[in-house]
């Protein structure tokens, strides 16, 4: 499954006009590759990964979400469609504080309305998967930045997402932290096959992703891999 952006157009009012976020964007992520978007704060990353997540609806163009157009789809299709396909991972965890590790990870099953006992395999084997496999137990104040940032990706993949939007990463990370979490995310999208897209302001680290994306004004450079 791949995620699909055609030629999308995205604005805001902006008193008596409009704000252009996003301009004529298109872009292509097929499944188990990861593709960074890099720009300065303001180049509209983040109403690219709005869009792409179908949290915003573009004024023009066509999204496409694991095989499904989401042109004319309703907020309720839309919501089973992130639910089931999508995976975010936010630039902070946002991790509940009165849950395990483990347990941060079976509520997006909770949410799913899946078996939360069930559920329980899958957490735990994804915690390994990210290396955490001993601090299943833990609660987030237990644990070091990396470590919830760590969990934060572990939870976003919880619902085997065929689309993964992943949102500065590394930004509260040192560069040891950081190459490890960039790490982490190339491997788990070759592994699951994700279409994973990236955006970040630090180019850091980014000689090891499949492609890179350069963003300024709500247009995009052309894909190049690096």
């Amino acid at each position: 499954m791949t995620l699909i952006l055609t030629d999308v157009t995205l604005t805001y009012p902006d008193g008596d006009t409009r704000l252009t976020a996003l301009d004529r964007v298109s872009l292509d992520v097929p499944a188990g590759t990861l593709t960074a978007v890099v720009g300065p704060s303001g180049s509209g990353k983040s109403s690219l990964l709005a869009v792409a997540a179908t949290l915003v609806t573009p004024d023009h163009g066509h999204v496409v979400v694991a095989g499904t157009q989401t042109d004319g789809l309703s907020s309720a299709d839309k919501a089973a469609l992130r639910r089931d396909h999508v995976g975010i991972i936010f630039q902070q965890p946002h991790l509940l504080p009165s849950l395990t590790a483990v347990e941060q990870l079976q509520v997006m099953t909770h949410l799913s309305r899946r078996s939360v006992r069930a559920s329980r395999p899958r957490a735990l084997d994804l915690l390994d998967a990210v290396g955490l496999a001993d601090k299943a137990d833990r609660r987030p104040h237990q644990l070091s930045g990396g470590q919830r940032q760590r969990i934060n990706i572990a939870r976003a993949l919880m619902n085997e997402p065929a689309v993964l939007l992943v949102d500065e990463p590394t930004s509260a990370l040192d560069h040891e932290r950081g190459a490890a979490v960039l790490d982490l995310l190339l491997g788990l999208t070759r592994e699951r096959s994700t279409a994973t897209v990236m955006v970040t302001h630090d180019r850091a680290h980014l000689d090891r992703v499949d492609g890179t994306v350069g963003m300024e004004d709500g247009r995009l450079s052309v894909s190049t891999p690096v």
